[in-house]
Formats: C-alpha cells, sequence, structure tokens
C-alpha cells in the first residue's frame, strides 16, 4: 500500500514527543525556561487577585482607630490569552522523493517543522521581555528612499530574520502604522544594519518616506496583539491615573502593583544590582533571579574579575545555564544572560511570582483533530501549523524590579 497522509502523521507522532519539543523550546531561552508553567488556562479569562494594601482601622486612641477603619485594598488582574502562530509548507515532491528512506522521508519534514517551533519559540521567548506591543527594534536615522534600516541598538539584531516581513510605528504601543511593509534580506549581525526587499518580487525595495528615525519595527501582524511581558508587568514608567492594566489602575500603588523602577544608570554595574536587590528587600520582596543581555553581563563578568562566582543552572537534567552569583541583601542572586533581555536593562525577579499560563503547551504543534499534516488545497503541498494561546502573569509585581543600566 502506497505511502499516505495518515500513516506518514503517525511517523511524526512518535518523533516529535513533547520532550523533544521541550528540548528544542528552552534549551536558549533562560526565562521561558525558568519560569513556571500553567497549562490548563481555559475559559474566557483568568482572575489573578493581588493584595496591596492592610487594613487601617489602627490607632492609639480606640475612637480614632474606629473613625478610620478601613478594608483590605484588593485588586484583580483578569489575564486574556494571546494566540500565536507559526506554519510552515512542505512540497509534496520533496516527501515522495524520498520514498523508500524513512530516515531521510522524516528528516525532510522535520527541517520545515523544526524551523516553525524555532520561529514560534523565539517570538515567544522574546514576548516574555516586551510590553504587548510587539516592538522588536528601534529605528535609527532616517532610512525612507533607501533599501537599509539601522537598528538604534545593534544587540536587537537577535530579533530578527532573513525573510521576516516589517512594519513600522509611531509608537511602541498605540500608535500610528507607517506607509510600506518589506521583507528583510539581508541581516549584518556585526552593525545592526537590515537590508529590506520588496515582499513580493524579492527585488529592491526603496522604504517609503514616512519610516523615520524612532519609529519602532514590528513583524507585520504583531503589532499591540503580543502577550505582555515584563516591560508591561513592570514598566519603565511608573503607572499613571489613566493606566489600564488588565482591567486595573495600578497608579493606587504604583510600586506594588507596578513593580520597582531602579535607576542604575550612574552606578557601576555590580553596585547597580545591589542597590536594586536593596531596594526589592525594602520592599518585603526575596529576588533570587536577574536576567540581563549578553553584552551587560560580559560587562559584570570584567568588573568583578577575580571575585566572580559562577552558578550551573538546571531546569531539566539536559538544559542548563550557567549564570553569576551575588550576594543580596536577603539571600544569594543568580545572574543569567538572556539575548531576550534589551541591552541596558536588567530585571531582577522573584521567580516564585511568574507563571506563563497558557491552553496546552506554548508552543505546540496544533493538531486538534490529529492530523499534523494538513493538504493545502491550492497547491501541492502540505502545512504544519505550531502556535500557542498564553498570557504571563505575576502575582506579586510589588517584589520584581527593572534596572536601568549604564
Amino acid at each position: 500500500m502506497a505511502l499516505n497522509m495518515t500513516n506518514f502523521a503517525a511517523a511524526l507522532k512518535q518523533h516529535y514527543t513533547s520532550q523533544r519539543i521541550e528540548n528544542m523550546v528552552y534549551k536558549d531561552n533562560p526565562f521561558l525556561a525558568m519560569v513556571s508553567k500553567y497549562e490548563s488556562f481555559g475559559g474566557e479569562e483568568l482572575k489573578l487577585p493581588i493584595k496591596y494594601g492592610i487594613p487601617q482601622g489602627r490607632s492609639a486612641s480606640f475612637s480614632k482607630a474606629l473613625d478610620n477603619k478601613t478594608n483590605t485594598e484588593l485588586k484583580a488582574f483578569l489575564l486574556k490569552r494571546k494566540a500565536n502562530y507559526s506554519l510552515a509548507d512542505i512540497d509534496n515532491e520533496t516527501l515522495e522523493a524520498s520514498k523508500g528512506n524513512a530516515n531521510a522521508f522524516i528528516e525532510a519534514a522535520t527541517t520545515e517543522i523544526d524551523g516553525a517551533i524555532e520561529s514560534a519559540t523565539r517570538s515567544l521567548a522574546i514576548s516574555l521581555f516586551g510590553d504587548g506591543g510587539g516592538s522588536i527594534g528601534v529605528i535609527s536615522g532616517n532610512p525612507s528612499g533607501t533599501d537599509t534600516v539601522t537598528l538604534v541598538t545593534a544587540d536587537d539584531v537577535t530579533n530578527f530574520e532573513v525573510g521576516m516581513v516589517l512594519a513600522a510605528y509611531s509608537a511602541a504601543t498605540g500608535g500610528t502604522i507607517r506607509a510600506g511593509v518589506y521583507r528583510i534580506g539581508t541581516v549584518n549581525r556585526d552593525t545592526g544594519v537590515l537590508t529590506l526587499v520588496d515582499t513580493s518580487t524579492g527585488g529592491a525595495a526603496t522604504i517609503d518616506a514616512a519610516w523615520s528615525d524612532g519609529d519602532f519595527l514590528v513583524p507585520e501582524g504583531d503589532y499591540d496583539k503580543m502577550l505582555s511581558g515584563l516591560n508591561a508587568w513592570v514598566p519603565e514608567t511608573a503607572p499613571t491615573s489613566t493606566d489600564s492594566f488588565f482591567g486595573v489602575n495600578r497608579s493606587a500603588d504604583a510600586t506594588r502593583l507596578g513593580g520597582i523602577r531602579f535607576d542604575g544608570s550612574a552606578l557601576p554595574l555590580e553596585e547597580a544590582l545591589i542597590g536594586a536587590a536593596s531596594r526589592a528587600a525594602r520592599e518585603g520582596g526575596k529576588p533570587d533571579v536577574c536576567f540581563m543581555n549578553y553584552s551587560n553581563f560580559a560587562d559584570l563578568e570584567k568588573a568583578l574579575g577575580s571575585k566572580v562566582s559562577y552558578v550551573n543552572i538546571k531546569v531539566k537534567p539536559e538544559i542548563g545555564f550557567r549564570g553569576i552569583e551575588i550576594n543580596g541583601p536577603r539571600g544569594v542572586i543568580k545572574v543569567i544572560p538572556d539575548q531576550n533581555c534589551p541591552k541596558d536593562v536588567a530585571y531582577m525577579l522573584d521567580m516564585s511570582m511568574w507563571k506563563l499560563y497558557s491552553l496546552g503547551k506554548a508552543p505546540k504543534i496544533l493538531d486538534p483533530d490529529g492530523l499534523r499534516f494538513l493538504r493545502v488545497s491550492t497547491a501541492d503541498s502540505v502545512e504544519v501549523r505550531v502556535g500557542y494561546y498564553a498570557q504571563l502573569g505575576c502575582r506579586g509585581p510589588g517584589y520584581n524590579v527593572r534596572i536601568a543600566l549604564s
């Protein structure tokens, strides 16, 4: 009997075990690997209550204590899932050409499936540090009339891939879209320069005059649709009276509801970390992990010199990361480099407060009907769909610090 799609799907099920996908997802993304997971986020939304104030019916005078009674102050974040998809097409002729060689047959398919999983994983790992807006870089200079874009921060180049289609917006969230979308033709990972091409022809592009210095670059379709990451839960600027975050105005107590902001830009790196740890301790926090960009991590290594103390963190027997230990006022803090963390920003976290809530695993192969391959109706090919439905949540924002570094 000829090999058919059902038989091939069965072979893929054996090859793509949950363990295999987890290894692919977690091995190079420390925060994604280390954050706790809750994979039963069904229903419309998830209620995450936060206590940010205690009763204030207290006084040395009984009558005044009676007069000034207040209740416990509570808010509830109403988390909503965000969807993300990564699709891969596999040409049928390629599959047929491998018939009779089972190993090559599966490898031909897994090349594309692995790529789709990695693409979804990178998007998830990057968004865990983001603000929900989907921006992955900022334009430096005026690119209009040329075919190249230079990034303000060259380290952000890790967020970009050849073939990615980009749009530009006037603000990180809630902004105006600029005219024109373009595909990345080449990436210079030394200089942070992207060469763009026409999305239809692949030929040379001339960037629209609307694209300008300071615009935010976003993969097409992502703007204001990504999950709310660390920069949303602990934003750079304290929440104000107009704030609305999962149904909560956090300005009632911008620290306990919106995290701690510590400016360490004028301090040596190691002093900035100790200062941030002390600030968290003052608020009752016990941060145990600090994530930062590889460039900042290298600066910390050099600054500590012979005093550096390394630590190995095991997430799973086959997945681990290396970091540096520093002593905070409430215990040891592990500093871990994560390529997804923006440069010159560090997040010092109490990891027990954080959880990635998802509907099933994130990411996963989307096969609700049990078929991992779908026939493409307009082409001689099959499609594999990878994706996730997830949201990041925090039970105690006020125990976590966003650190501005020099």
